[in-house]
């Protein structure tokens, strides 16, 4: 048993903290916020401990990132960059209901949630999130600081760039490239590739706009991880 912080105290983070408690292989600690106003209260039982540069004040703790949503998925590569933190540093949470192939990858701060699927050959990089019941098929590569909702379909040889927002429900078809920092809408049948960030919505999916400002900037620095290869 090793001691585990994660970072924020959203949605995700509170799914996070279940999935960890759900697996029973780490102490879970608390979590950390930049939010003053939850500093010493709980979180559905797990109590906020203050901000997130408390994880230089605990360095024997393993942390994990846990902050964004649609409109800014870009929060969680900024939080990683402005931590600074060794990649040895960082747990990988898999729920134990997720079904992971042994010939698939997962890096660093990655978090599984309940009943996805890995199914052969899958890599998946650092500060990945991966929400209940999606499914990563063959081949699949999935870079790091994506994040692939609840319900999601990737068809084999899908490719992930560095930063993609995924929506709920949508399914990606096989041999597919979703651009880096580009956001997929909830239900969309993505046929064909997604050039780097942009926003695309519907089926078959199709350009609405470019991304929001916060992947965007992101998508201009690339300083923070790196493609997989």
């Amino acid at each position: 048993m090793t001691g585990l912080v994660i970072v924020g105290a959203g949605g995700f983070a509170r799914e996070t903290a279940q999935a960890v408690r759900d697996a029973g292989e780490a102490k879970l600690l608390g979590h950390l916020d930049d939010n003053p106003a939850l500093h010493g209260t709980e979180v559905d039982g797990v109590p906020v401990l203050g901000g997130c540069d408390l994880v230089h004040d605990l360095p024997g703790v393993r942390v994990v990132i846990c902050v964004g949503n649609p409109r800014d998925y870009a929060a969680r590569a900024r939080l990683v960059g402005r931590l600074a933190l060794p990649e040895d540093r960082y747990a990988t949470v898999v729920h134990p209901t997720a079904a992971i192939s042994r010939t698939s990858r997962i890096g660093p701060g990655t978090v599984l949630l309940a009943h996805c699927a890995l199914t052969a050959a899958v890599r998946v990089g650092a500060h990945v999130a991966v929400m209940p019941q999606a499914v990563l098929t063959h081949d699949d590569v999935v870079e790091d600081f994506a994040t692939i909702t609840s319900g999601v379909r990737l068809g084999g040889g899908t490719r992930l760039e560095q930063g993609a927002y995924v929506g709920s429900g949508a399914l990606v078809r096989e041999g597919t490239t979703v651009g880096a920092w580009s956001l997929v809408g909830m239900g969309s049948a993505v046929l064909g590739d997604v050039p780097p960030g942009e926003v695309w919505v519907g089926s078959p999916a199709r350009r609405l706009r470019a991304a929001e400002a916060p992947a965007l900037d992101q998508l201009a620095m690339r300083t923070v991880g790196g493609p997989l290869t």
